[in-house]
């Protein structure tokens, strides 16, 4: 496979987890498929709900579903313009599958493993966003120097409330298509979104994400980059992000070359 992209990925234990002795209950994963199309960076971030028992496994769940069906979409040899709404159902659907069969062999209800979703596909004319719940993908295209959030996190009727993948029945997902190339992109759980993210205006601090990815696009690694991941974290666990925020944090940073 012609490898376009370079990624670091990180996940840090929120402090207010750290003090209940509560495992980190988001989940992040990246890969690069090689379509039909061309090249496709996929990546997905979940975010188990605190109230949720067996949020972790739910978050897990969710980020190995998206990325076996989109795998399976491609595999067919079909192309990121050919996926349509009701392929995504169709994703959304056996990943619930997924949990209602862990949940009913643990015992447990389906909402005990509620996650959000937030996948993003970035191909080599193209991107799509798939997003439920809060957290968010932040995106550039290629020969610009604007960061756009296709879709904004859902904020509940009450602080710090949002939807499920897991909820019955389902909420609607935001399904973003995007006709542009991407160059570099970042994609977040919860936890550091009011860091990054400004609400009233509803943009992106620009500058923060050109910091961030700019080692990523400068290094010579495609792929995984496991010597900028490292760092990644310890930054993610620092005191000046845990001063500002005590819950899970996880962040997916990307750069094409």
């Amino acid at each position: 496979m012609n490898r376009t992209w370079g990624w670091a990925r990180a996940r840090s234990v929120g402090t207010s987890h750290l003090k209940t002795g509560l495992p980190c209950q988001d989940f992040a994963l990246c890969m690069e498929m090689e379509t039909i199309s061309g090249s496709v960076l996929a990546a997905v971030v979940s975010d188990g709900a605190g109230t949720a028992s067996h949020a972790e496994a739910g978050s897990r769940m969710v980020c190995t579903g998206f990325l076996r069906a989109v795998s399976n979409h491609f595999k067919s040899r079909k192309g990121i313009d050919e996926i349509r709404e009701e392929d995504i159902f169709d994703w959304l659907d056996d990943i619930r599958e997924r949990v209602n069969v862990f949940a009913r062999r643990a015992r447990i209800r389906p909402r005990d493993c509620a996650s959000t979703l937030i996948g993003l596909l970035a191909g080599p004319e193209s991107a799509l966003v798939v997003h439920i719940g809060d957290g968010a993908a932040v995106v550039r295209e290629q020969g610009t120097s604007e960061w756009v959030v296709p879709s904004w996190p859902f904020q509940g009727e009450y602080a710090s409330t949002t939807v499920f993948i897991t909820d019955d029945p389902m909420s609607t997902p935001s399904i973003v298509m995007l006709p542009v190339r991407l160059d570099r992109v970042a994609i977040f759980s919860d936890g550091i979104e009011r860091l990054v993210l400004d609400h009233a205006k509803r943009t992106a601090h620009g500058p923060f994400f050109d910091r961030v990815t700019a080692p990523v696009a400068a290094s010579e690694i495609f792929g995984h980059n496991v010597a900028l991941s490292k760092p990644l974290r310890e930054y993610l666990d620092s005191k000046a992000i845990c001063d500002r925020t005590d819950d899970d944090k996880s962040l997916i940073l990307g750069a094409r070359r």
